[in-house]
């Protein structure tokens, strides 16, 4: 135990600068996301805010109950797992296709160029993005019903009709993210060694095949455990995104259980109940992500823990 401290102190001194780095990230979850969990306590309360988080009357699983039961449930889980799944199933190849271009790119001024402007979406505010969606599917003089009328085609109010709503927000969030996320794949290729191309160019094998069975090969554990996180997002659909794109003839495609929750706790200040809807989220959330890695660990001998 003696021998024990002074190595972590020396391990302290050692690294203080990364330790000091990590400080506000550390921080920020603790305060934000740790500090407040004894508020869970609420899901199982009658909660009124003058009585405080352990005042009131015990529930027990009446606002869970409530929310199952209700005629909401079904169509909000639904759309959270659909709005999460699209984006996962259409989206996530995308980036390691766009790696594996970017790397095999020679013109350097050109390579810059597409990483850049593949870059730069993922840094725009939601709120901008949002703004962007609503004025160029505009009915009246967005650019896309423009170039319907100028093609003798009908307008159509995309932001109105509920059938467009997944497709919007799948392909929108596709083009913020696919450039960014593509910034791993692209360090991961970068650091196979490049003794085995130049082993399978001595094979004669042709660029497709060097992809398939040196590249990808290579990529499986970053590619896995990218996927594996992706999944712990699956409930967690992009709350900012969905609250400034949907309205109330859109409800049955486009809301989620984080905009229900927003409802009944700020709107309606249903704070217990929203709680609850939380929690069962978190819930959720936590089974698929232990599933995929159970799943994962199994199949591939890879797994997050």
């Amino acid at each position: 135990m003696g021998d024990k401290k002074p190595l972590l102190i020396k391990l302290i001194r050692r690294d203080k600068l990364l330790l000091l780095m990590f400080l506000p990230v550390f921080l920020y979850y603790f305060i934000f996301c740790y500090l407040p969990m004894p508020g869970i306590l609420i899901a199982f309360k009658n909660f009124t805010p003058g009585h405080g988080v352990f005042g009131g009357d015990w529930v027990g699983l009446k606002w869970l109950d409530q929310f199952v039961h209700s005629r909401y449930f079904w169509r909000l889980l639904r759309n959270t797992f659909l709005l999460a799944f699209y984006p996962l199933v259409i989206g996530f190849s995308i980036p390691i296709l766009f790696a594996i271009c970017v790397v095999e790119i020679k013109n350097g001024l050109f390579k810059r160029f597409a990483q850049t402007v593949t870059y730069l979406p993922h840094f725009i505010s939601t709120v901008v993005i949002a703004g962007m969606i609503i004025n160029f599917l505009s009915p009246t003089d967005g650019i896309v019903n423009t170039f319907l009328a100028s093609m003798g085609m009908a307008k159509i109010n995309f932001m109105m009709a509920p059938e467009w709503f997944r497709s919007i927000f799948t392909a929108s969030g596709i083009w913020q993210s696919f450039g960014f996320s593509s910034i791993i794949y692209i360090a991961a290729i970068m650091g196979i060694d490049q003794e085995m191309y130049d082993s399978g160019k001595i094979d004669g094998v042709n660029k497709f095949q060097e992809v398939w069975h040196l590249t990808l090969p290579s990529l499986k554990p970053t590619i896995v455990i990218l996927f594996l996180l992706s999944i712990g997002g699956i409930m967690s659909v992009n709350f900012e995104k969905v609250y400034l794109l949907y309205n109330g003839a859109t409800y049955e495609t486009a809301d989620v259980i984080s905009t229900y929750v927003y409802r009944q706790g700020i709107e309606s200040q249903n704070f217990g109940f929203a709680t609850a809807v939380g929690l069962f989220n978190s819930i959720i959330s936590f089974i698929l992500v232990y599933a995929a890695n159970q799943a994962s660990r199994r199949v591939n001998d890879m797994s997050l823990w």
